[in-house]
């Protein structure tokens, strides 16, 4: 994951500094098989994928569903999520664990007078993938 500063107009004219944060994945093809491409000083667990299959299932329109609950409708649990999106929680649970894992989102404990629940949160404004041929 990278921080990018970017410019943004002010209504007066002036300039504000806009911090983006940017997750990039990339794909390399050797011998007609997709493979992600691991980059020299970055963390293992950053790259910890079961190959190319789980990115395919991260690029399904449930997972965009998600993030977009995530970031308009700001559900305060995962059960909260799975109501707003109307389906079952162990569906949107396995995806929003799928999104966790590839960075994407972060899971927030809060507690609660006996529970503690996890809220989804996401940490990421810009997704870039890079296929190398």
């Amino acid at each position: 994951m990278k921080d990018s500063g970017m410019l943004d107009l002010k209504p007066a004219g002036g300039f504000i500094m806009v911090q983006t944060k940017t997750r990039e994945i990339t794909i390399r093809e050797s011998k007609g098989v997709f493979s992600l491409l691991k980059k020299s000083g970055v963390s293992k667990k950053e790259y910890d994928f079961e190959g190319i299959s789980a990115l395919r299932q991260l690029l399904s329109n449930e997972k965009a569903r998600i993030l977009h609950a995530i970031k308009q409708q700001k559900p305060r649990s995962i059960y909260d999520l799975a109501k707003k999106l109307d389906r079952g929680f162990k569906s949107v649970n396995d995806d929003v664990k799928l999104l966790e894992r590839f960075g994407f989102i972060d899971l927030i404990e809060e507690k609660t007078k006996n529970r503690t629940r996890l809220r989804p949160e996401i940490i990421v404004d810009t997704i870039t993938i890079h296929v190398k041929v």
